[in-house]
């Protein structure tokens, strides 16, 4: 069994190598040192199709993406929510990664209902379509009915997709560690880190359990909002790898000639829409975190329904102030508001230039300055702000990223319902909740005697810390890390101040032997030429020239 998932292993190693050189990436082959590990040919490492020579690094990496199959597709689309680490052109691409597989057989699809649920298909359903209402890489859902006559939808994942799933993130966690350590550029980017923060975003997409726990908790944000419909999720029929809800039979919101001959306003749907995303967002901070058309629909009464929850996002009180604050500093047009709170909702690198950062946000500004704001593009400004921390290496939280792209892709949906409509005058009076809730006394009070709480946790843990040091220390225990930079340059240092100490030694014994032969002539009253050398006088001229070298050497060195 190990033999025969190590040769997997390398055989996916294998597939990985052999598409990288055909996309045009050969020399990543070679740098990751991949081409010795598997004994790869160099026909194989410099192999291009002549069709991808022309295509630019982002084409290549999405057709590299989609022929290395689920795992790396699933990766690619939600790597395409992090435009603040990933440069834009390769996001567009990356955006176009599409799930087209085709569907798998129904056998299976029961196979894995009994496997799960541990009952017979036809003992909890009346009746199940063969043909599949949708297909993904992951799974697709077939439209059913309940022994009990509910009608629903049963969303049915890959047989042994994880398994695969969890054997290619294991490959690529392991080529991002070799990445880091024979590249600067993975080193800049933490690629390690990216990896892992893909990786899980992707097995928790694969449980099911996990998006069934999500539009609950959103159902639960419009219990009293009759126009905002989440489906039911049957939870006694739902496992990890089997999802069944309530079956959604509405129109896509996209379906604009639709929804108009069904009498539909799209102005009204406009505004709903964006009243509950941002409902979501600002009140809630729990979000739906991928509202694109095939995931909203509109039933009778012109009521929005939102389904698949596999992605969302969690903003936490101090990043909806953060989020507030921003949406505030681009209304005002406040250059340093904004670089702020970009400032505070995200990781800067030690070494950023704030002067450069500050001139950003200006041009920003700049950029928005006499622009009204029923006609700001917050889809632009998203991805400018975007841009501006992408360009000075700033990690903004994943969650954040994701309300970008949702905020993104709700303009784009509400702009082709009712050109005319502003998500900025929506998104205003939100703002202005976050900042007068940020101000209110009672939650400046909150904050004021958390963060006196931090500071009493933090002067006991210093006491602590103190304390065990005091006792290493009497006890002559006292643990000692060093952390040596530029190993080259310090050893280079050390070797002159050993060759300078040497040539002193050699210096001051030759300085001993003059005087030991001046004296013993002395003494015995003979002269100070030794074989008919005036070894004396030739010596104390050397001397004095070593002496003063040494001297000059010193004062040279600025290290007297």
């Amino acid at each position: 069994m190990i033999i025969k998932k190590r040769i997997e292993y390398i055989n996916r190693y294998r597939e990985i190598a052999s598409n990288f050189s055909s996309a045009g990436f050969g020399f990543l082959v070679e740098e990751l040192g991949l081409d010795e590990l598997l004994s790869l040919p160099k026909r194989i490492i410099l192999r291009q199709a002549k069709s991808d020579e022309e295509k630019s690094r982002g084409e290549r990496i999405r057709i590299f993406i989609e022929e290395m199959g689920t795992t790396f597709i699933k990766l690619g689309q939600i790597a395409s929510t992090r435009p603040d680490l990933i440069p834009k052109d390769i996001i567009d691409e990356l955006e176009k990664l599409q799930s087209n597989v085709p569907p798998f057989a129904f056998e299976d699809v029961k196979k894995v209902i009994e496997e799960s649920l541990d009952v017979k298909t036809e003992d909890v359903f009346f009746s199940i379509e063969e043909t599949p209402i949708g297909s993904a890489s992951t799974g697709q859902v077939h439209k059913a009915v309940t022994a009990d006559g509910l009608t629903v939808a049963v969303k049915v994942q890959r047989p042994n997709i994880e398994k695969r799933v969890r054997t290619d993130l294991e490959i690529l966690h392991h080529l991002a560690t070799l990445a880091e350590q024979r590249m600067e550029w993975a080193r800049q980017y933490h690629l390690t880190d990216m990896i892992e923060e893909f990786s899980e975003a992707i097995l928790d997409e694969l449980d099911y359990t996990i998006e069934a726990n999500n539009a609950d908790k959103i159902r639960k944000q419009f219990e009293r909002d009759s126009k905002i419909k989440i489906p039911e999720m049957i939870r006694e029929l739902s496992t990890k790898n089997v999802l069944v809800m309530e079956y959604i039979d509405g129109i896509p919101i996209s379906h604009h000639e639709e929804l108009e001959a069904h009498g539909y306003s799209r102005e009204v749907l406009a505004e709903r829409l964006s009243n509950a995303l941002f409902h979501q967002v600002i009140v809630e901070g729990f979000f739906h975190g991928d509202p694109h058309p095939g995931n909203v629909s509109v039933l009778e009464d012109e009521t929005i329904a939102f389904m698949d929850f596999g992605m969302v996002g969690r903003l936490s009180q101090d990043m909806k102030y953060n989020f507030g604050t921003l949406l505030i500093g681009m209304m005002r047009k406040d250059a340093s508001g904004v670089v702020k709170a970009i400032v505070k909702m995200g990781v800067v690198p030690a070494g950023v230039e704030m002067n450069v950062l500050n001139r950003d946000a200006e041009k920003l500004r700049d950029k928005y300055y006499d622009i009204p704001l029923s006609h700001l593009n917050i889809g632009e400004a998203v991805q400018d702000i975007f841009h501006i921390a992408n360009k000075h290496r700033i990690g903004l939280p994943q969650d954040f990223t994701i309300l970008g792209k949702s905020l993104i892709t709700l303009e784009s949906v509400v702009s082709s319902l009712d050109p005319e409509f502003s998500i900025m005058d929506i998104a205003e009076p939100f703002g202005r909740i976050l900042v007068k809730e940020k101000y209110d006394p009672r939650n400046m009070a909150s904050r004021a005697y958390n963060n006196l709480q931090d500071v009493g946790d933090t002067a006991v843990d210093v006491s602590n810390n103190l304390k065990i040091f005091s006792e290493s220390l009497r006890e002559k225990k006292v643990p000692v890390q060093l952390s040596l930079r530029r190993f080259e340059e310090l050893f280079r240092r050390m070797d002159r101040i050993g060759n300078r100490l040497s040539f002193s030694i050699v210096l001051l014994s030759f300085s001993i032997i003059m005087v030991g032969l001046i004296v013993g002539a002395a003494i015995a009253g003979q002269t100070t030429v030794i074989w008919q050398i005036p070894a004396i006088e030739i010596g104390f001229v050397l001397a004095v020239f070593l002496f003063l070298g040494l001297l000059y050497s010193i004062f040279r060195s600025g290290r007297f």
